[in-house]
């Protein structure tokens, strides 16, 4: 623990070269904060053992069942449900983040199933966020640049 602890505010250097020596590889990522919690997780394993394989087996069936996102991706031979309406094709996959700087801000959009995550709460149109954003009708799409 005081060794993750003494970890917490190392330069990222020496996280890059932590990580390459405990998962064998260069990361993906240079960002301090990832670095240090990738490292922090791979020394708690270490010590204290990874998951069990009930607790393994538990997560993989949650994330079938609630995970529409992991779910698609693992077992894309499983038909989707069916829709009412079909998506509009512009429309990146769910679980996209779409960005938009709008005056200095940078606003952050999920694509979700069935509507768009903003804010922590859900929308039907991208119009209803550009509205919430500026406070004037705008169409979406245009707005997000799709």
């Amino acid at each position: 623990m005081s060794e993750i602890m003494a970890l917490k505010n190392a330069p990222v250097e020496e996280l890059l070269r932590r990580y390459k020596e405990l998962y064998g590889e260069d990361s993906s990522g240079n960002h301090r904060l990832y670095l240090w919690r990738k490292v922090a997780y791979r020394l708690q394993e270490r010590e204290q053992g990874s998951l069990s394989a009930k607790a393994k087996g538990r997560l993989k069936a949650l994330i079938e069942e609630y995970d529409p996102i992991n779910n698609k991706a693992l077992r894309p031979d499983k038909p989707a449900p069916c829709q009412s309406t079909p998506k509009d094709k512009r429309l990146p996959i769910p679980g996209t983040v779409i960005t938009k700087k709008y005056k200095d801000v940078k606003h952050r959009v999920k694509v979700l199933e069935n509507g768009f995550e903003y804010n922590g709460k859900i929308y039907k149109t991208l119009s209803a966020i550009a509205k919430e954003v500026t406070g004037a009708h705008w169409n979406g799409y245009l707005f997000f640049n799709l």
